[in-house]
Order: C-alpha cells, then structure tokens, then sequence
C-alpha cells in the first residue's frame, strides 16, 4: 500500500509537467487542426536552451524559462510561417503530420551538431532534494515543477478566457468562417497559438532537463507519450489534456511503483486503448469543432 500511495503521489507531481506539454500540442490542434509531431522535439530543444544558460552562465533553470519561452515562440511563429501556412486548407491536417515530422527531424538534426548525441542533465545543488512527509518522499524538484505548470496553465486559461485574442482563438476554433466573416485574422491568430504551443514547450522543457538526461533523439519517445495523453483527453481539449496527462501519469507510476519499472511505458497505450474502446473520442473530445 505503501508503494501505491507514494506512486499516486510520484504520478500527480510528474502529471504538471507533462499537461504543460501536451496542453500546447492541443492547442495547436484545436486552432489549427495540425498534428504537431515536432512538439517532442521542442520540449528537449527547451531543455537544452536552459542547459546552455546553466552550463554557460548559471542561470537557474526556473529562472530561465521567460527566455527559453521568448525563443520557442519565436522558433514556432517561424514553423508555422515557413513550414505550415503554406498547405492548403483542405489537406492541411494530414499534411501537417509529414511537416512536423520533418520539422523534428530538423530540430533534432540541429541539437545533434551544436550540442552532440550524448545524454545530457541539469544538475542544480538540489536536483536530488526532497521532503519526507508521514513517510512518503515528496522531490523538491517535481513540487516546483508540479506548481510552475499549475502557474502557467492557470495564465493560458486567463489567455484565453479572458483576453480579446482568447476570445478571437475560440471562435476560430468553434466556427472558422464566421470569424473571418468577423474580421478575425485567421493566420496571425494560427501563427501566434503556434508560437504559445511552442512556448509551453519550453516551459516543460526547462523542467524535463532537471528530471530526466535526454540527448537530441529523445524526442521520439516523448511524442508518443504525448500524442497518447491528447488522445485519451480528446483532441483539442486543453482540459483534457490535463486530466489525460493526470491519469496515464498516475498509473504509469503506480505500475512503476507496486509491480516493476519494466512495464511502466507499456501502461500508455494500455490506458489509452481501453478508454478510447469505450469513449472513441477521448474523455473530453467532441464530435464537432469547439472543444477548446
């Protein structure tokens, strides 16, 4: 029992991280209708900008997320200018899965000549720190981490609900057309969520250098899990996301924790096929536009 509880609580810590993640993948999903497999690859570039500023300058990794943030953006309003405003409409979503693929092998093409293919961390003085409460261990570095994505979900949840460019990104979501109609401008809005879905990668990706090495090829991994928690969730849900990310990470560490580490990855796709039997469209996914 001891291992089931100290797992739930290991999982609900790591389940931040990783709906920072995949709440960007979504959202770029419920503007654009595209699947963005690049977002991998973003992620561990963000974890390797904020390697950099550590290693170069000791810029704390907490600390260096409004630049890393401010590059993403930058790196993924250019994507979807280059790479992605070009396709046309009608095939836009599944060519958007060739493009973003090629985007991540781009990216992961780049990160291996600047910072090589060998596995890399961010080793800060209390990587390793944690707490003991009534006997179950609590890492300092997943609490920050679980309390930076409430933060940044909290002020993408502000972004959208409660700004003028929240309210133009729902209803190019809900109804495309009608906004245009409207006077909404579709591709600055479709460029800028772009840059955001970017930007939360970077976010995570700062943290995911100090929980995990990665190296230039640790993307792949990565875009499955994610896929697997937008999926399940729904796609273009960015509450979904957040939930999915809560259930496939609690029960992978649950797995982890009371059975074996071995067969802790597999637990994604078995979660996911057994919702996804019973609901097809994710916990929170709609058959028409407007899950956002």
């Amino acid at each position: 029992m001891h291992a089931v509880v100290q797992g739930v609580i290991l999982g609900v810590l790591t389940a931040g991280v990783y709906a920072l993640m995949a709440s960007g993948q979504t959202l770029i999903f419920g503007i654009m209708r595209v699947v963005n497999m690049a977002q991998g690859a973003m992620v561990i570039l963000g974890a390797y900008l904020s390697y950099q500023l550590f290693t170069s300058f000791g810029v704390d990794p907490f600390l260096a997320i409004p630049a890393t943030t401010a590059v993403m953006f930058t790196v993924g309003v250019a994507v979807q200018l280059i790479f992605l405003r070009p396709l046309h409409q009608d095939d836009r979503t599944q060519l958007s899965v060739l493009v973003t693929f090629a985007v991540a092998l781009l990216l992961e093409g780049v990160m291996s000549v600047l910072w090589s293919t060998s596995d890399r961390s961010i080793n800060t003085g209390y990587v390793n720190a944690s707490w003991t409460v009534l006997g179950y261990q609590i890492s300092l570095v997943r609490l920050w981490a679980f309390l930076l994505s409430l933060v940044a979900l909290g002020l993408l949840h502000v972004l959208l609900r409660r700004t003028r460019f929240g309210r133009a990104v729902r209803a190019s979501v809900q109804n495309p057309e009608s906004a245009r109609l409207l006077g909404v401008d579709a591709d600055r809005i479709a460029a800028i969520g772009f840059g955001l879905g970017a930007a939360t990668a970077a976010a995570a990706g700062s943290v995911y250098g100090l929980l995990y090495p990665f190296n230039s090829g640790s993307h792949y991994d990565l875009i499955s899990q994610l896929l697997s928690i937008v999926v399940l969730g729904g796609l273009g849900s960015i509450g979904g996301a957040v939930v999915g990310s809560l259930v496939i990470s609690v029960s992978t560490a649950v797995v982890a924790s009371a059975f074996s580490p071995i067969w802790a990855p597999m637990t994604f796709f078995v979660v996911l096929l057994s919702v996804l039997l019973i609901r097809p469209r994710g916990l929170f996914g709609t058959a028409a536009r407007g899950a956002l």
